[in-house]
């Protein structure tokens, strides 16, 4: 039985390696289906039955926005900790399972999985949670963003693994051990690893340029020596409570699943959380909006760099505001096309200041940044900054040529279904409608509203969002 389990685990890692499970043209339709459970989870679905795996994600709103100002990085290590054991727990209730379960098969896991997913497990180091995970074949994570804590689980849709796979996933989801060994551990490590940051340039001048662009707002925190030293296994501990509750989850799913299927699945995923309702919770505190920049700012940072590192920009756009599409078209013309894009062109390829600039949005819940980044040789500084500025000036001020336009739209177009040519690709579109409430039929439309676009549409929606007179400009690197 053993042998049997893995052959099958060595064929899921094989398949996971891939990832190559759906071809989707840029006309194909992608139904998506969409529903609420009775703990108040909100469920998308995606089936997609050719290959027999699942790919799942789960996200709270629980990340770094949520962190309180003495305790930046308080989400991302509650979420990192999480991989670092169990505690003993209990069943899942039976009430709080939802929908039909198939009979039980004979558990074909070894001892690693049958001690991680039988009733009243004991607790698990980070040491045998590797091994039931090696001898299952799955994935299994957990991160956090600035919006959002998010799980993920992949592994074969075969019922004994996956049965097994998402107990073990729902263990880790709620049931998190936080010892306090591995804490201090782990402490000692990340301060060791902001001291090196330090020596690194590009993360001086990325904390410089986030700290201006945001100001006071959440988006703008970042760990530090301090904040870790506020943060103990309590803290996670609570962060993780608070954040973690079932009737908030967003569960997106994409696999060989039916609806019947993918909604008792979501269930046993959340069945170890508290089973309360929204409605007999506390609302989450409301976080406020970036503040738009009132002014230019510059800040030159002294390090002792061989390139000048150079970023320029401002708070941009929320990612479900109805300027992203033509801000998306318009980014890959002015900065994120390569060697195509206008910074490029006049940056690197007319003047030689740099061998790449680009330009990018950051949309979250919150405006994220709008930013052009670029490294030059510190001679070369403030030409290159000039240049930089004055095409993200012209471009904002007279928009994309019709023959830009077409360019951009034909790549893009042309390219929509490489962004949705594996399930995991596909979740994460998946996840992201789920997330910032875009239509269901986001994907379905999105070449034929990106095509429709004018010259005056991208220039409206740059003239809108971006305003070069007051963009934040941080160079880091001393003149020679």
């Amino acid at each position: 039985m053993m042998i049997a389990t893995k052959k099958i685990a060595a064929r899921a890692l094989v398949v996971c390696t891939t990832g190559l499970f759906v071809h989707i043209s840029a006309q194909a339709v992608i139904p998506i289906q969409h529903w609420t459970q009775a703990s108040g989870a909100q469920v998308y679905l995606v089936e997609s039955p050719a290959i027999a795996m699942v790919d799942v994600q789960i996200d709270f709103d629980a990340g770094s926005r949520r962190d309180p100002p003495g305790q930046a990085g308080l989400a991302g290590l509650t979420a990192s900790l999480l991989e670092k054991g169990v505690r003993a727990g209990g069943a899942a209730s039976s009430s709080n399972q939802q929908g039909p379960r198939q009979a039980r098969p004979a558990t074909p896991g070894g001892s690693a999985v049958r001690e991680a997913t039988s009733v009243g497990a004991a607790s698990l180091d980070e040491n045998a949670l590797g091994e039931a995970w090696a001898d299952l074949g799955a994935q299994f994570g957990a991160s956090a963003s600035n919006d959002r804590m998010s799980f993920s689980l992949r592994s074969l849709t075969e019922p004994a693994l996956l049965e097994q796979a998402v107990a073990l996933a729902a263990r880790q989801i709620a049931e998190p051990a936080y010892p306090e060994a591995v804490w201090q551990r782990e402490r000692q490590r990340l301060q060791a690893a902001l001291k090196e940051s330090y020596t690194r340039p590009g993360s001086v001048a990325g904390r410089a340029y986030s700290q201006a662009v945001y100001g006071q707002h959440p988006y703008g925190y970042e760990m530090t020596e301090a904040t870790l030293a506020r943060i103990g296994v309590a803290d996670l501990r609570a962060a993780h409570g608070a954040g973690v509750v079932a009737c908030r989850a967003r569960i997106s799913l994409v696999g060989a699943v039916t609806r019947q299927q993918a909604d008792a699945l979501a269930a046993r995923l959340l069945a170890r959380l508290p089973q309360v309702p929204c409605a007999s919770l506390a609302p989450l505190p409301v976080v406020p909006d970036v503040a738009p920049l009132a002014q230019a700012q510059e800040k030159s940072i002294p390090f002792a760099s061989a390139q000048a590192h150079v970023l320029i920009g401002q708070p941009g756009i929320k990612r479900a505001d109805p300027d992203f599409l033509a801000l998306t078209v318009g980014n890959y013309i002015l900065g994120g096309g390569g060697f195509v894009s206008r910074l490029t062109s006049e940056v690197r390829e007319k003047r030689g200041l740099t061998y790449g600039v680009s330009s990018s949005f950051s949309p979250g819940l919150h405006a994220g940044s709008f930013t052009v980044g670029l490294q030059t040789r510190p001679d070369q500084t403030a030409q290159a900054v000039q240049v930089a500025r004055q095409v993200v000036s012209d471009f904002v001020a007279s928009g994309p040529t019709q023959a830009e336009l077409q360019a951009a739209k034909d790549n893009l177009i042309g390219g929509f279904a490489l962004r949705l040519d594996s399930n995991r690709k596909l979740l994460g579109n998946l996840a992201s409608i789920a997330w910032n409430d875009l239509p269901l039929d986001y994907l379905d439309t999105w070449t034929q509203q990106v095509d429709k676009l004018t010259v005056a549409d991208v220039k409206a929606a740059f003239a809108r969002q971006l305003q070069p007179d007051k963009m934040v400009t941080v160079i880091l690197g001393a003149a020679p």
